[in-house]
């Protein structure tokens, strides 16, 4: 398995327990990947994966808009108009080529992340995340809902997760029944890294502004349709979307789901315990 203590510039970053190597030839970058993911910056890891990072002028390298992902001959390929990606998981190796930016690193370890997660029953959610008493509550919406709102009217004893992006998967063997979100640094409007710890998930709440504040039963079959609009999947692959419909099925069967009404009230954090 690769080490990343051995290269001149190179940076591990460790999302959901999964340490991935980033290697590039400026010293410059490297301060930008270890700015960006303080906190998520592993020294000691033995990486999985490691990736390496051409650097190229600023300009459009791919005529992709959207993120595009495909598989092919054992290799996956990840484009967006500021990056392209080859990713080849039986060799453990990838390589980037993206101007020197924040933002295209964001998107790939995004990207590798949810197809990881597909084949482990878990998914990258559109939702805050936090931890109180030792449990995490999921917090899903689109742009809009209140996920930052939520976010920022947190008490103290509330630690964030995310305000974002949610990274949740099956508790691991011989552990309790149920899931653990995880924090990311795929930060949201508070542009604020979540902090790098793990809890069994409790509760998710799709979010719902309105008059007061309220909890709402959600039926099995729309929490179910509502979880799958909400999670992040890029891949055109028939087997991994499959994988991923039936681990938010899964999923809906195992966590408390309800719908959540509220009020821009730090009220509503009286609710969430």
């Amino acid at each position: 398995m690769p080490a990343c203590l051995t290269e001149t510039y190179s940076v591990a970053i460790e999302i959901g327990g999964l340490p991935v190597c980033l290697r590039t030839d400026s010293p410059a970058f490297l301060r930008l990947l270890e700015e960006r993911y303080a906190g998520f910056v592993n020294p000691s890891a033995r990486p999985e994966f490691e990736f390496e990072v051409d650097l190229v002028p600023r300009g459009k390298i791919s005529e992709e808009d959207d993120v595009r992902v495909r598989f092919d001959s054992g290799t996956w390929s990840f484009e967006r108009g500021d990056f392209r990606a080859e990713w080849l998981p039986a060799l453990r190796r990838g390589r980037i080529r993206q101007w020197a930016n924040p933002y295209s690193i964001d998107a790939v370890l995004r990207i590798v992340h949810t197809l990881l997660l597909a084949r482990q029953g878990g998914f990258l959610l559109h939702a805050a995340s936090a931890v109180r008493n030792g449990r995490a509550f999921l917090f899903s919406g689109r742009s809009g809902a209140g996920k930052t709102t939520l976010s920022r009217l947190a008490p103290p004893d509330v630690t964030l997760l995310t305000d974002e992006i949610s990274y949740v998967r099956p508790q691991s063997e011989g552990a309790a029944s149920g899931y653990r979100a995880f924090g990311t640094p795929f930060a949201g409007e508070l542009a604020r890294v979540g902090e790098n710890l793990s809890a069994p998930v409790a509760a998710l709440y799709f979010l719902a502004q309105g008059p007061e504040n309220r909890l709402e039963p959600v039926p099995a079959a729309e929490a179910a349709r509502t979880l799958l609009e909400n999670i992040l999947f890029f891949a055109e692959d028939p087997e991994l979307v499959k994988l991923v419909f039936q681990s938010a099925c899964e999923f809906v069967s195992k966590v408390p789901l309800h719908r959540l009404v509220f009020l821009p009230d730090s009220r509503v954090w009286e609710m969430i315990r």
